[in-house]
């Protein structure tokens, strides 16, 4: 299906169709897994167009393959697939989310350029900024993004990327993004925006300015638990530039089978997240009147600080909510160790609910009083609110919660 067809299309069709068609050797309906390393040249003169093609940005590859580090019809699928839903020109799929996220930062920075992040991103990110970006002599300053006023105060003139969270890992703030955009490219900055948390279901970024849309497909996208993946949206030119630069210089290959895994996931998002959110409501309203819990951030409750800006800017509050235990630390590791229906794991975006300590965890590599500046306080619980039924995650959280306060 044609990426121009799909847009007139709504989005669960989009998920269903956009990217995929029937196999024209076999007629298989769904995308075949093309498991294979190289692909043979109709002649010479094919051979050499495709080689041009894939090194010439403005062009790209266009009418064949060459290697599955180049590119593979399975994981093309998926690229414009996802493509149609974030409403961008192009995708590249990468093995990883991290994959992504730093594929796109060798593009747009080098020595010398500034790089201006929230302070609240999930902790590898901010990890490879500042291990290895900082290394390659890219300046990184991380500031809180719930004013737009902090982004104008603190761009600079060399300053060529603008990153963030929306809502953030796992303090779930969230981001006037059009507000950041407008400054942000007043100042010639690009906006890079990992949109994980919402997926293309509830937010697309593009649409209100952003550049660069990244996504760990390891969580939502796939929905699963089982495939680890990663994706980055934005225009034609910029994605051919990001494969045949950086890409097919350093890797971070998907393979076609994780490719047409996340390709199954993708059938279902629009079912999944409608129940992640409902779910998550529930949740959140009961843990905000609950005797052990001092707060609860979570974007759907009116009481959340940047409650109205998620209204206008999206079409939903996602299934990621954290709270914070009033006994601290140890309160967090008795309720980690007594759940027994939610999941104590890392990630998100699972079916099954999963429940993680971020201090211990995803942010043990923050140093601490960032860590706190940021919000990221000891008593910090994290919970991917699965598609179960709501009231079993319920009556597990009461009884994990007993004797925590």
């Amino acid at each position: 299906m044609k990426p121009e067809t799909a847009k007139e299309m709504g989005f669960a069709t989009q998920c269903c169709h956009a990217g995929q068609h029937c196999d024209k050797l076999t007629g298989a309906h769904n995308t075949p897994i093309y498991q294979t390393t190289t692909y043979a040249f109709r002649d010479v003169d094919h051979g050499a167009q495709l080689f041009s093609d894939a090194f010439t940005p403005e062009v790209g590859l266009q009418d064949g393959y060459i290697y599955t580090r180049f590119g593979n019809p399975t994981q093309n699928a998926l690229e414009e697939k996802v493509a149609v839903l974030e409403e961008g020109e192009a995708a590249l799929a990468l093995s990883s989310g991290m994959a992504a996220v730093s594929a796109v930062f060798m593009l747009l920075t080098g020595p010398g350029d500034h790089v201006l992040a929230d302070n609240s991103l999930y902790g590898t990110s901010r990890d490879f900024l500042v291990q290895i970006m900082v290394k390659f002599g890219v300046l990184v300053d991380f500031i809180d993004f719930s004013d737009p006023e902090n982004v104008q105060k603190s761009l600079k003139p060399n300053t060529k990327v603008v990153y963030f969270e929306s809502p953030t890992n796992p303090r779930l703030k969230c981001v006037d993004i059009a507000a950041v955009v407008a400054i942000a490219k007043a100042a010639g900055a690009a906006v890079v925006v990992d949109n994980t948390f919402m997926t293309p279901y509830f937010q697309k970024p593009l649409t209100l300015g952003a550049d660069v849309v990244v996504h760990s497909m390891t969580k939502y996208m796939s929905g699963h638990g089982d495939c680890i993946s990663g994706i980055v949206v934005g225009k034609r030119l910029f994605i051919n530039e990001l494969r045949c630069i950086v890409h097919n210089n350093i890797g971070g290959v998907i393979s076609p089978f994780n490719a047409w895994l996340v390709l199954r996931g993708l059938k279902t998002l629009p079912l999944r997240m409608k129940k992640h959110q409902e779910n998550a409501l529930q949740i959140a309203e009961y843990l905000q009147n609950h005797p052990a819990v001092a707060a609860v951030n979570y974007p759907g409750l009116p009481g959340h600080p940047q409650h109205a800006i998620v209204r206008k800017q999206a079409t939903g509050f996602g299934g990621v909510l954290s709270f914070e235990l009033k006994n601290g630390y140890e309160a967090g590791k008795k309720l980690m160790n007594s759940v027994k229906l939610c999941t104590l794991a890392v990630s998100l975006g699972d079916v099954d609910t999963l429940i993680e300590h971020p201090a211990s965890t995803t942010h043990a590599v923050v140093p601490r009083e960032e860590r706190l500046a940021a919000g990221l306080s000891d008593g910090l619980v994290r919970l991917s609110v699965g598609i179960e039924d709501a009231e079993d995650l319920i009556r597990d959280l009461e009884q994990g919660l007993a004797g925590t306060y």
